[in-house]
């Protein structure tokens, strides 16, 4: 596999090796490094959750992935196919729901693909509707719907829940675990919320001044969830790595 040298795109990964790739990365703002020689390897099918501080570099790495944005210096290997969930809906306010979510779509029949992936979500009556009468949720639902319309390898997700209600949130978290087990997809989720990283991922990652701190594997029941005392461990282990005081649940 050959991976991109600094000031080129992102280079495919082939389906048996990592997912992903981060070798030696360097990103500059100015006078400011912001990610500093960072190392990250993420095999295919893994659930990944980024955590840390505001400034640590999360949305950063997020966006080199995405291929978004170049790296100063090192190389980053991603799967040719990927898709990014953003907080932000970023729907087109003059097109129907089915419209927004099938841009960049080949031609075809674009509305058939659009209710499929809708249905998945639980929008399938709304793919009609204008962005403007969507609740928060359902807009997420259709960022959700959108990303995943191309089948690709590797989603990214920069805090796409961090605007909804509690209730909402979990009802987002369901959402994407069953969407992960249906699409066999790597995710990689970008969150400051610890009991979000820890309801999410089978592997928390903390970074801090550029690089990664901390790399967790959950311990996940049946249901793929973390499991009781493990979770509270882990949960209290987390919200120190992140300098925040460790509470009860």
């Amino acid at each position: 596999m050959s991976a991109v040298v600094a000031q080129a795109a992102p280079e495919p990964a082939t389906a048996t090796e990592s997912s992903v790739i981060v070798d030696g990365v360097v990103r500059r703002f100015g006078q400011r490094v912001v990610l500093d020689r960072l190392d990250l390897q993420i095999a295919p099918r893994e659930f990944v959750i980024l955590l840390g501080q505001s400034g640590c570099g999360k949305s950063t790495l997020l966006r080199l992935l995405a291929g978004l944005d170049l790296p100063d210096d090192g190389r980053v290997t991603v799967p040719r196919k990927r898709a990014i969930v953003f907080q932000e809906h970023r729907m087109l306010p003059w097109q129907r729901v089915w419209n927004n979510v099938t841009i960049g779509v080949p031609d075809g029949d674009r509305r058939a693909t659009a209710l499929e992936v809708l249905q998945e979500v639980g929008l399938e009556r709304h793919a009609d509707a204008w962005p403007k009468t969507l609740s928060g949720g359902e807009a997420q639902r259709v960022s959700l719907a959108r990303a995943l319309v191309a089948d690709p390898d590797l989603v990214l997700l920069d805090e796409p829940f961090a605007s909804l209600d509690a209730i909402t949130r979990l009802r987002m978290h369901d959402l994407v675990r069953g969407l992960r087990e249906r699409h066999d997809s790597t995710m990689l989720l970008v969150t400051h919320d610890v009991d979000e990283a820890i309801a999410l991922a089978n592997r928390i990652l903390v970074m801090r001044d550029g690089r990664i701190a901390n790399d967790h594997r959950v311990d996940l029941d049946v249901d793929g969830r973390a499991r009781g005392p493990a979770r509270d461990n882990l949960r209290s282990t987390l919200l120190s790595e992140v300098g925040l005081q460790p509470h009860a649940s």
